[in-house]
């Protein structure tokens, strides 16, 4: 595959198609191209954590200093709505803290409404300001898609859990740099479980992700089961929440708040989460969240269902993989399914 090949995604606002800016992209593309065909170790050595640490140092860390014109360019060239920021333009003096701001997200990303659905709570939403596909992990769903983006049992490891999701279905939400950087919980329930598992950093750009196959169950990452069958929470069943690290980003900061941003939380067992509220923050880049639900327990919302099979859209995970997969663009706390029940 070709570097300057487009890749494509439908804007789910107004249903046209758009082209990505792909950050990075030609870099990308040499790192899993020329270095990893010609020189393995090397490549070995650009997706360890040390040279992920490295990369993201310097290419979030520059200061602005005091030229507000170059740090408001940078904004402006990312595409960044500052507006929706809880702070102004003027408080940012790195670019890693333009990655990781802190947006108004009570007035620019509203929760839909839940009042007429049994339970008052049966939607699930977006975790993230990203580019979602959606899929199943059962051989006779339309949705089946066959260990393209990930190894179901590499992916959370523990038994118990590969028995809950076994034949489930999942979303993956692609964050890319100009986006948002922290997730919000996409249902409310009880933690039941939460763990790390090491891993490599490879890049979350779609020609890295079709030539590396299976990259987010190889990648570090994190875990969050969440029971959902509890008071108060969204009654679609166990949801795995899995926050996957990429190239330039090693840290998954934890900071549950359930009003606002005060009073951060790191994610205890037994502690209530409530949908729409922040969970965590990528540090920063862009990065890749799964989330796994229960067989039958959740229906995706027809319209990124039907965006996934668009011929007009030109995507690049359609050409490697060879079957219809075109991304729809979400924001946070946006509705992308609910129970079935509802």
């Amino acid at each position: 595959m070709k570097s300057q090949l487009n890749h494509q995604y439908i804007e789910r606002k107004t249903g046209y198609v758009r082209t990505e800016r792909l950050f990075k992209d030609s870099l990308i593309n040499f790192f899993y191209s020329t270095v990893r065909e010609n020189a393995n170790f090397c490549f070995n050595l650009i997706i360890s954590g040390r040279s992920s640490e490295l990369l993201s140092y310097l290419n979030f860390d520059f200061a602005f200093s005091q030229n507000r014109e170059k740090a408001k360019r940078f904004i402006s060239d990312l595409g960044i709505n500052i507006k929706e920021s809880v702070l102004p333009y003027e408080s940012f003096m790195t670019a890693r803290q333009v990655f990781e701001r802190q947006i108004q997200y009570w007035r620019f990303r509203p929760m839909p409404a839940e009042e007429n659905l049994p339970y008052g709570n049966g939607i699930v939403v977006s975790p993230s300001d990203s580019k979602v596909i959606v899929g199943s992990l059962k051989e006779n769903q339309p949705l089946f898609i066959k260990e393209k983006f990930f190894q179901f049992h590499e992916l959370i490891q523990k038994d118990g859990f590969i028995k809950v999701f076994q034949n489930g279905d999942f979303a993956i939400f692609r964050l890319t740099p100009d986006e948002y950087h922290y997730n919000h919980a996409p249902v409310s329930g009880k933690i039941v479980d939460f763990y790390e598992i090491s891993g490599q950093h490879h890049s979350c750009n779609p020609s890295a992700v079709v030539r590396e196959v299976t990259p987010y169950s190889k990648n570090q990452r994190v875990i969050t089961i969440i029971n959902t069958d509890v008071d108060g929470g969204s009654h679609v069943g166990m949801v795995a929440m899995v926050e996957v690290t990429a190239m330039m980003i090693g840290v998954v900061e934890q900071c549950y708040s359930h009003n606002y941003y005060e009073s951060p939380l790191p994610m205890i067992h037994g502690m209530y989460i409530r949908k729409g509220q922040p969970k965590s923050c990528f540090r920063p880049g862009s990065s890749t969240v799964v989330l796994l639900f229960e067989e039958g327990r959740v229906k995706f919302s027809e319209d990124i269902v039907k965006n996934m099979f668009r011929s007009d859209a030109h995507s690049r995970f359609s050409i490697g993989f060879g079957l219809p997969l075109v991304e729809t663009l979400v924001r946070v706390r946006e509705e992308i399914g609910r129970s079935v029940s509802s």
